[in-house]
């Protein structure tokens, strides 16, 4: 589970901001966390602001900073990390490194993982594992190439430094030689936890899951769509791979890379609805998912991903979680994540939204409900938490939002500073 995620000089996070998933003060809403050991971690977040005020570039600083522990093994040497975007509205920033910290819990043991990265080289990186009270460092670097290990592992580490180039993360480069002091930390950024730019973007490889003939999973898609109030009987899906025809060969394809063809991949799904006529009888009729809804497109789509997420434990990242969804389905995705006995490994879901009947402390602790407001002046995104002012557990904080008590809202103009007296 997530812990805490810091980044700093990262678009317009010109400043460290953390956010953190550990429980604050308060016993209410007790499905919302879950006890780790002397922890308590939640299990959903929410993030508020105003158009452009640093809510997707908070979700960007996830992605980044995934990407680059899960491609540092295949990036070339001297390669570029492109996507590092610092802070521009500032001659200082500009120049500095982008940071990122993880704080985690894996396989019983809290991590933490920081490293500050220009786009060509690693500046500085450190894995620290909390065996006990104590944090234990496994490594640390500084200077790109100055490197600190355990005493009894130097000897084995020494030779991987020496594979490990300025532009890869040590904690890939170790890993990848089988170094298990950051194996379970590595395969955590590789195997728990996904970002999405929206949900109406699911990856291709998660629809090819419901071809397989799988019942669990069949049965699981089923019933959440039918929580949802979407009455789809049945489905088929159907993923085929086919060979390019000689013309789109020719086409697309240059002469040198033919012997290397990529495959067309389809996926063909139909929906099955059952509806009683006037007499009672029931018939069967059959859609194709180009004609459902946006809704139940995204419903469909997610069903291999919470129920991968509900068996492993996963965090699941998501910018604008009601994109084509109807409020109450945005409410019931986040109940699911809530509830333990759906929930069992304890997933997590952290979310930007604009949906302000989320702001409801019968749904969300005021832990839970996070902000971004961007500064006009300079640019620089902030970021705080609803429980860092003085929120009563039964007050009304949709209409404190809506009021501009917590900021993080768009100030908007009088309309008649449109009008222009000259225009005719």
């Amino acid at each position: 589970m997530l812990l805490e995620f810091s980044v700093k000089n990262f678009l317009s996070f010109k400043n460290k901001i953390t956010l953190s998933m550990e429980k604050g003060k308060g016993n209410e809403i007790a499905n919302n966390y879950v006890k780790l050991n002397d922890l308590e971690v939640l299990k959903t977040c929410a993030i508020y602001g105003a158009n452009a005020s640093g809510k997707t570039n908070l979700i960007k600083a996830f992605s980044c900073a995934i990407m680059m522990v899960r491609n540092s093994n295949v990036i070339p040497v001297g390669g570029k990390w492109n996507f590092i975007n610092p802070f521009l509205f500032d001659n200082h920033s500009k120049k500095e490194p982008t940071e990122f910290e993880f704080v985690f819990v894996t396989n019983k043991i809290k991590y933490k993982y920081t490293y500050a990265t220009t786009f060509d080289k690693i500046i500085s990186e450190s894995l620290e594992a909390f065996y006990s009270q104590k944090p234990t460092t496994i490594f640390a670097r500084k200077n790109t190439n100055e490197y600190k290990f355990l005493l009894a592992d130097e000897n084995n580490l020494r030779s991987i430094e020496t594979k490990n180039p300025d532009n890869k993360l040590f904690l890939a480069t170790a890993s990848n030689w089988n170094y298990d002091k950051t194996k379970d930390a590595y395969m955590w950024f590789m195997n728990a936890i996904d970002t999405y730019d929206s949900f109406d973007s699911i990856l291709k490889e998660d629809l090819v899951l419901l071809s397989n003939e799988d019942q669990e999973l069949k049965e699981f898609t089923l019933k959440l769509l039918r929580e949802a109030d979407i009455i789809i009987n049945d489905f088929k899906v159907q993923y085929e791979e086919k060979d390019m025809d000689n013309n789109m060969v020719d086409m697309l394809i240059p002469p040198v890379m033919r012997n290397n063809i990529p495959k067309i991949s389809s996926i063909k799904i139909e929906t099955i609805h059952e509806f009683k006529d006037e007499n009672n009888k029931k018939s069967n009729y059959v859609l194709n998912m180009d004609d459902e809804s946006s809704g139940t497109k995204i419903l469909f789509s997610l069903a291999p991903i919470l129920k991968r997420a509900f068996e492993k434990g996963k965090v699941i990242v998501v910018d604008e979680l009601e994109k084509s969804l109807h409020p109450s389905l945005v409410e019931y995705l986040i109940k699911i994540f809530n509830n333990s006995s759906l929930n069992k490994a304890n997933s997590q879901l952290i979310f930007t939204t604009h949906a302000i009947n989320l702001l409801n402390l019968n749904l969300l602790r005021r832990d839970q409900i996070w902000f971004v407001e961007k500064n006009t002046n300079n640019g620089v995104t902030d970021f705080y938490p609803l429980d860092s002012f003085s929120v009563r557990k039964d007050e009304n904080i949709q209409k404190g939002y809506i009021n501009g008590r917590y900021g993080a809202i768009p100030f908007i103009n009088d309309i008649s500073l449109w009008a222009d007296d000259n225009i005719e």
